[in-house]
């Protein structure tokens, strides 16, 4: 987002006028009133990526705008606050460590709502013990957790993960996440999401599968809405991040596969056999609740019809153009229930959006 778009004093009019385009798009499929749910008009983002640009003895943060023009940066105001506090700090120290300077070209910030801290340093040269050396008096200095990376090589000084703690209807759940894993961007709208789930869907009697579960994000809390829940993700590090994110909050009702959604879909339907479901018994799940998180494009066609068997089916969506396609075809045996807009992500024209159908 380029930062001339970043106005706080106008935040919620430029809400409203991004609702008044999206929202009248969702009426034919919900005359009601959606929910909606703001973001804080600053210091929202968990995570953050910066080009370096070096000139002279300055170094500086660089990011682009549509038009791929540079802009150097002062501070980052949609940064949380614990990246924006760093940043000027980074930037000194590293103007005065040539070690940790030279060939640096990009760095990311990962934070939580508790101030735990990951800084990778991305390098275009190979990472020896000297400039580990430095490393470690830099993140002592800064008091985050230090990574560098560079071609075919990670350097992780203490751990490659922070640990988010977000409090939900009066029980705190602990995630792990892993750098370079997809995490939601927008903390207090995230918290919100999980909490209108939590919210719309009552305590069931049989089981949830969902497809996308990340790091487990929704998947833990809507563990005490359901008998079992069986979770799907393609990612490795995610799928990791999720057996632990279980473990550490005591879940003992899901059962975790590393598998896409294509291949789920396969599995569920004879396809073809998965070694990875050997141990597994599908038929002991009774699925009648489908919840879905996918990539912009949407769902496939078989995906979209294996969950269109669901009596229920939870979308949340970051593309309303995609959910709308995709709401096009569930319509025809589903009606939407509950819709909600979540401003995941201010000043720019995207929305997230939340919906809950049942069958006819």
């Amino acid at each position: 987002m380029p930062l001339s778009h970043y106005h706080p004093e106008r935040y919620q009019a430029l809400l409203d006028d991004k609702l008044a385009t999206i929202a009248p798009r969702f009426k034919p499929l919900f005359p009601g009133e959606p929910d909606i749910f703001a973001s804080p008009p600053s210091h929202y983002r968990m995570r953050a990526e910066f080009r370096i640009w070096h000139e002279d003895e300055h170094t500086d943060f660089l990011m682009y705008g549509p038009s791929r023009t540079p802009h150097t940066l002062v501070d980052f105001p949609v940064a949380s606050r614990h990246i924006s506090e760093r940043m000027p700090r980074l930037k000194a120290l590293l103007e005065k460590n040539e070690l940790l300077r030279r060939r640096l070209f990009q760095v990311g910030f990962l934070t939580t709502a508790n101030d735990d801290t990951l800084i990778s340093l991305i390098y275009h040269k190979k990472l020896d013990d000297q400039w580990h050396a430095a490393a470690v008096e830099l993140q002592n200095a800064l008091q985050v957790q230090i990574i560098g990376r560079s071609r075919k090589q990670k350097r992780v000084l203490e751990r490659d993960y922070v640990t988010e703690r977000v409090p939900v209807h009066g029980r705190e759940y602990c995630y792990r996440q892993t750098e370079g894993v997809f995490t939601q961007p927008n903390g207090a709208i995230n918290r919100q999401m999980i909490e209108w789930l939590l919210d719309r869907i009552p305590k069931q009697q049989d089981d949830l599968l969902e497809l996308y579960c990340g790091i487990g994000n929704f998947t833990l809390p809507l563990c005490q809405r359901f008998r079992k829940v069986l979770a799907t993700e393609i990612s490795k590090q995610a799928v990791a991040c999720a057996r632990h994110n279980a473990q550490a909050n005591g879940i003992d009702n899901l059962t975790l596969l590393r598998m896409s959604s294509e291949e789920f879909t396969q599995a569920m339907d004879g396809v073809r056999p998965f070694r990875r479901l050997k141990d597994i018994e599908l038929d002991s799940f009774e699925l009648n609740t489908a919840l879905v998180d996918p990539p912009r494009a949407g769902l496939d066609p078989a995906t979209l019809a294996l969950v269109g068997r669901m009596e229920r089916i939870v979308y949340i969506s970051c593309n309303p153009d995609t959910l709308l396609q995709n709401l096009a075809s569930l319509g025809q045996t589903h009606r939407v229930q509950q819709l909600a807009f979540f401003d995941q992500f201010p000043y720019t024209p995207h929305l997230e959006c939340g919906v809950i159908l049942q069958r006819k």
